[in-house]
């Protein structure tokens, strides 16, 4: 069983009757301290003086852009108490929502070096007018209070950090590095954020302040949530096609912000659990954060997506367990990681060897991948192989690593014989494609990228025969990867509809874990998946037979 982390309980201390101490009287306290107390208190308050203006300009602006924020906040800096922001403020976003409001941040700078922990936010409505304006500023801060300037390189800064939190060599993803104002302790700090992340026995999301010129740590803390033992319990979701999803999600307690409920399940014995990240659609790894909600019914637009990933991936672990009694991917009771929101309009998933990732789509030619069950049965696939065969990914290794891929998401999710039908946008489906592949009919599918239809010989549809094989060179597609995974997809959908789908998984299973070698071609998967018909049901079997049939039919001998 994974080992969980065990977030602090703080108790509240109370004098029981029959406690209390002889002597109750107070001791007289330093009158030095109490000024110290009282100075150190009044500069942490005035370092994040947090501030909310309700409003609504009589100035209907063009637009809710950065500039126009910044006028309105220039007008009327009586109202915000932010002095000089065109020269003490830097844009960081500007968001539209889904109800057409438009939300500008602002970091505030010295030197344009952003001041840690103090933003400005400025919002408009659908009709472009300024409604409200909210954030925090540092009020300590002077043009000669800071200097910005750093003595230290950003790598000097990275190695005292990772020497600060004990970093293993192998960390989950690349530093990050910021030069930033940091208000600590009666002064504000020239430092550099430092951000490590990894896994272990003791994981950590470790951010480091290093001072940009004396090298030495200022303050660091550890931004890995922290799982209550025993806590995983049912939730509920609604996914991106409006289903009702039953969820095994976890409470947890952020510092300051009391218990929540994240995407996380570590319900299944000797599993390292199920965990799903927003990916927040910014293209970086390291600002991913396990997804967390106020409750634990993850009903609202964004959630949707996270949704269908988290209950998509339970479902393909249950299905490996269950029929194939394969402890996830790597058979070892790994951690299954889902990245969701990934990039902008990206229209695919992937396998990194590590987690799966989902994009959104453009919402032209697809919507949010991990609606599809069979997507994510196709992507969590690979990372079977990966763990097992580790078919190479490129010619026909590849295209059996795709295919392999393929026909599990078909067996998984087992109400057709296509690839990718859940996640076509409708302008797609009203343009004619309705499906990403087809096992039960290659041909009826075209093969989107026009480079790869230069080299087909059956007018740019997907093949189902190897008289219809693209010779492609490793530079596109990788030797065909995608294209010719078809030839082999289809001689397993007709096995299937001779011996059944069960049957056909646990060949299937057989071959990728026992018989098939990083290298291995169309060949020698026949003669793989051939010996595990036998194997499983026995020499001269119908199992052995339809196998023998079937890839016969697809011209691979």
């Amino acid at each position: 069983m994974k080992k969980k982390l065990i977030a602090p309980i703080v108790l509240s201390s109370a004098l029981l009757a029959g406690s209390i101490p002889v002597n109750v009287f107070a001791q007289p306290v330093n009158s030095s301290e109490i000024s110290s107390v009282q100075a150190s208190k009044e500069w942490k308050e005035r370092a994040s003086v947090p501030f909310f203006v309700k409003d609504r300009s009589a100035e209907k602006f063009s637009s809710g852009s950065a500039s126009n924020a910044l006028n309105y906040l220039k007008k009327n800096e009586d109202k915000t108490g932010i002095k000089n922001p065109d020269k003490h403020l830097k844009v960081k976003s500007v968001q539209k929502d889904e109800l057409g409001m438009t939300h500008v941040r602002f970091t505030q700078a010295i030197n344009g070096i952003s001041v840690e922990g103090s933003e400005v936010m400025v919002h408009f409505n659908e009709k472009h007018e300024i409604v409200s304006v909210n954030g925090r500023t540092n009020q300590t801060l002077a043009d000669a209070a800071v200097d910005t300037a750093a003595s230290i390189s950003s790598d000097a800064a990275l190695q005292v950090a990772l020497s600060s939190v004990n970093a293993p060599e192998e960390l989950t993803y690349e530093p990050t590095t910021e030069l930033v104002v940091f208000p600590f302790e009666k002064k504000n700090h020239t430092a550099y954020k430092v951000n490590v992340n990894f896994m272990g026995d003791e994981p950590g999301n470790w951010f480091v302040y290093v001072d940009a010129n004396s090298g030495k740590v200022i303050d660091k803390f550890n931004g890995l949530m922290h799982v209550e033992e025993n806590k995983t319990q049912k939730g509920v979701g609604k996914g991106v096609h409006g289903e009702h999803r039953e969820l095994h999600v976890t409470r947890v307690k952020e510092e300051g912000s009391g218990t929540k409920f994240a995407l996380a399940d570590y319900s299944h014995e000797n599993l390292g659990g199920i965990e799903t990240y927003d990916a927040k659609n910014d293209n970086t790894s390291s600002n991913d954060t396990l997804y967390v909600g106020n409750s634990a019914a993850f009903i609202g637009d964004y959630d949707r997506a996270l949704v269908d990933a988290h209950y998509n991936s339970e479902k393909v672990y249950d299905y490996f367990l269950n029929e194939h009694g394969r402890n996830s991917l790597d058979g070892k009771g790994m951690a299954i990681i889902s990245k969701v929101h990934y990039g902008n309009n990206y229209n695919n998933a992937s396998w990194n060897g590590r987690w799966m990732t989902y994009g959104d789509g453009d919402g032209k030619f697809m919507i949010s991948l991990s609606a599809g069950l069979d997507v994510a049965a196709h992507e969590m696939t690979h990372g079977v192989i990966t763990h097992s065969a580790n078919l190479v990914y490129r010619n026909q290794s590849g295209a059996l690593n795709e295919s392999f891929a393929d026909v599990f998401g078909a067996l998984v999710d087992d109400s057709d014989w296509e690839m990718g039908e859940d996640i076509m946008a409708p302008a797609a489906k009203a343009d004619g494609v309705t499906v990403l592949r087809s096992l039960s009919n290659p041909n009826g599918v075209v093969v989107a990228n026009e480079q790869r239809r230069a080299y087909s010989t059956n007018g740019g549809v997907y093949p189902d025969h190897m008289d219809e094989f693209y010779n492609m060179p490793t530079s596109v597609d990788g030797g065909g990867v995608h294209v010719n995974s078809s030839i082999t997809n289809h001689a397993a959908y007709l096995i299937g509809q001779e011996i059944g789908r069960e049957k056909l998984g646990k060949i299937y299973y057989r071959a990728l874990t026992v018989y098939l070698t990083s290298n291995s071609n169309f060949s020698d998967a026949r003669q793989a998946i051939v010996q595990s018909a036998i194997d499983l049901y026995g020499e001269g079997s119908e199992e052995e037979a339809a196998v023998h049939s079937e890839f016969d039919a697809v011209g691979i001998y």
